[in-house]
């Protein structure tokens, strides 16, 4: 049988070492050997001897999940084999932390990751009740992370003395050490006269980056989340 369909690029290869790679720049391939993790529903194929279970949160994360719907389901891969993990054929990308890095990231971007890095759902400070939620997943660690976003990210450097703003229903995650507060751009009488749809922003100072994607979630979204 001949196809463009079986080129090169399509074909999943044998793995030579543990761990995720990129399959395409929709998925993402991971050798377990041993543990990992991913968001509940990923898995798009396997092969091997491998157990997918579901993952608590601890009482504390199960109750900000109750009480604000953010959060992050989580299951376990257990076993020997290769997993395929994809999401909404949004674009993938693997995040490599080192030792005392720590990043801030909205739950619905988080795709897996290794078991080396501890994870924990936060508050997200001065945010209060926006778009963007109230919690958010907090990664540290050494290890990889694949995110997955709707578009291309646009990733902004922040400065000292130089703070970006962004739109809660934009926001991917940012590095964790960047102090967050709400900042109104709207005016009362601009409100009054029916507003121009970007009243409240996200605010980050401190020194590192922000991740935003080139679209914002809107409630149709959010409820097939």
């Amino acid at each position: 049988m001949k196809s463009d369909l079986f080129a090169a690029d399509n074909l999943a290869q044998q793995a030579t070492a543990p761990g995720m790679t990129l399959q395409n720049a929709k998925s993402v391939k991971y050798a377990v050997n041993g543990e990992m993790h991913a968001r509940q529903g990923a898995m798009i194929a396997f092969r091997g001897n491998l157990q997918f279970e579901r993952k608590s949160q601890g009482i504390g994360g199960m109750l900000k999940r109750a009480v604000t719907g953010e959060g992050l389901p989580l299951m376990a891969v257990r076993g020997q084999g290769e997993a395929w993990f994809a999401h909404e054929a949004q674009n993938c990308f693997i995040v490599e932390m080192e030792q005392g890095d720590s990043l801030s990231i909205n739950g619905r971007n988080v795709l897996c990751f290794d078991p080396t890095l501890a994870y924990e759902i936060r508050t997200v400070k001065g945010a209060g009740m926006t778009g963007g939620g109230l919690f958010n997943s907090f990664f540290t660690g050494y290890g990889k992370i694949a995110l997955v976003c709707e578009g291309s990210p646009i990733i902004i450097p922040v400065a000292p003395h130089a703070p970006v703003f962004v739109d809660t229903d934009a926001v991917v995650g940012w590095s964790a050490a960047l102090n967050t507060s709400l900042h109104r751009s709207q005016s009362i009488g601009s409100m009054i006269r029916g507003g121009s749809g970007e009243a409240v922003q996200l605010r980050l100072d401190g020194e590192g980056f922000v991740i935003v994607r080139p679209s914002e979630l809107t409630p149709q979204k959010l409820s097939a989340n």
